[in-house]
């Protein structure tokens, strides 16, 4: 933990990203869970559920394109901010949908929502390596996510209760309050030369080669086996990831009879897992060498995968919690090691379109995947859907430790590290 608290102290930038994080992310869950928690109790429908998932999940798919390129064109500090202040309009709205009995409302905020995201998710990424050093990025990596997955464990289980509590109004104002305070935390942001583009407009021309332009990222990711093979496991994930984001709250509110506070405790031990792996995955990266990373994340999804039917399976919910946080853990430890190769390997100039792209194509397969487990739970219980789901997920497994047995994944060159060489932690404490 003392790292995690030193790069905090010393990094001026970052400690401001994280305290953006840590409230916007808060406000997302509120969100989130009273959303769910209202189509749940107007329709007690799972392909409702469902069909909210995918009007958040089409919006981020169509964004992600352009989201990349223009991260990779303009000060992706505004673009950043510009993100935040639409999301905290747009989130106020929602609460036009609470004195509705009907879900119409629900569905075109939520696909302005998404929409909006990736602009902020991959700029958040794609800045990273800007402003932490290689010293620190993979502390930095890991407090990221470890951060989103805290947020995941207390706001999953504080709306819950706040929701049943205070009703939902009160969850969507808090959402909008907390897209606020992060663009106010990025704008305080002394960002330097090397995370801004050569780009400071869009002409019409510009706009003409944009779809050029996020085809040289796509052969840029393609080029590195290791990047292709990370998107590829994205995409073996998110078959079974997207069907769980249906069956948390059917197993919350259906399976198990406790309403929003089921959901939300679901979440939250899923979110738990997530922070033990992730602060597992802190320790273990810098003693793996290049071939024990790649036989860890295999492992990691064999487990995930496992556990996840298990969690499916449990008639007691303390017993699917368990399962469901071991789960979350197995994903956490390789979402980490991940992440920290993609920042070290991917250049800046490519960054926005990477991690757009990997936002694509992870939430077009969970489109899918929710597409499926939606209509499925119309005929099939959710224990059923859940056990495919994590037999899916295990998949990517497979497909990791053959491309390896293969000889397939070199390790590839580190990318130019510009922010070792510029200041970026301004002075030490504010």
């Amino acid at each position: 933990m003392s790292a995690f608290t030193r790069l905090l102290r010393e990094n001026r930038n970052y400690r401001y990203t994280w305290c953006g994080q840590v409230v916007s992310e808060f406000g997302d869950h509120f969100n989130n869970i009273a959303v769910f928690s209202l189509a749940l109790a107007n329709t007690k429908s799972g392909m409702v559920v469902s069909a909210i998932m995918l009007s958040r999940a089409v919006p981020m798919l169509m964004a992600g394109p352009l989201a990349g390129v223009v991260l990779d064109r303009l000060d992706r500090r505004r673009v950043m901010i510009a993100s935040d202040v639409a999301r905290a309009i747009v989130a106020l709205l929602f609460i036009l949908a609470v004195s509705k009995e009907s879900t119409s409302w629900l569905y075109p905020l939520s696909a302005m929502l998404m929409f909006a995201s990736p602009f902020f998710t991959s700029g958040r990424s794609a800045i990273l390596p800007s402003i932490a050093n290689k010293e620190e990025l993979h502390t930095a990596n890991t407090l990221t996510q470890t951060t989103q997955w805290t947020t995941l464990t207390l706001g999953g289980f504080f709306a819950g209760i706040a929701i049943k509590q205070f009703g939902y109004e009160w969850a969507f104002v808090l959402n909008s309050l907390s897209f606020a305070f992060s663009a106010w935390c990025i704008s305080r942001l002394r960002v330097p030369q090397g995370a801004r583009s050569q780009y400071e407009s869009l002409t019409e021309v510009d706009w003409m080669r944009s779809w050029r332009e996020y085809r040289e990222g796509l052969r840029y990711m393609r080029s590195i086996p290791l990047l292709f093979a990370i998107a590829m496991v994205h995409v073996g994930w998110a078959t079974g990831g997207g069907a769980a984001q249906i069956l948390f709250g059917l197993f919350g509110d259906i399976v198990f009879k406790r309403g929003s506070v089921g959901i939300g405790t679901i979440w939250s031990c899923a979110g738990l897992g997530l922070v033990v792996g992730g602060v597992y995955a802190h320790w273990l990266g810098p003693k793996l060498s290049f071939h024990s990373y790649k036989r860890t994340i295999s492992i990691c999804y064999l487990v995930h995968g496992a556990t996840y039917v298990m969690f499916s399976q449990m008639q007691h919910f303390w017993a699917a919690l368990v399962f469901i946080a071991l789960s979350r853990a197995a994903v956490a430890v390789s979402s980490v090691l991940n992440m920290t190769r993609l920042l070290l390997t991917v250049e800046d100039d490519f960054r926005g379109r990477v991690f757009a792209t990997l936002e694509t194509l992870t939430w077009g397969v969970m489109m899918l995947s929710m597409m499926g487990a939606g209509a499925a739970s119309e005929h099939y219980s959710p224990r059923t859907i859940g056990a495919w789901a994590g037999v899916l997920s295990s998949t990517t497994a497979i497909f990791w430790a053959w491309t390896d047995s293969r000889g397939l994944l070199p390790e590839p060159k580190r990318a130019a590290e510009e922010a070792a060489e510029v200041e970026v932690h301004g002075e030490p404490t504010v």
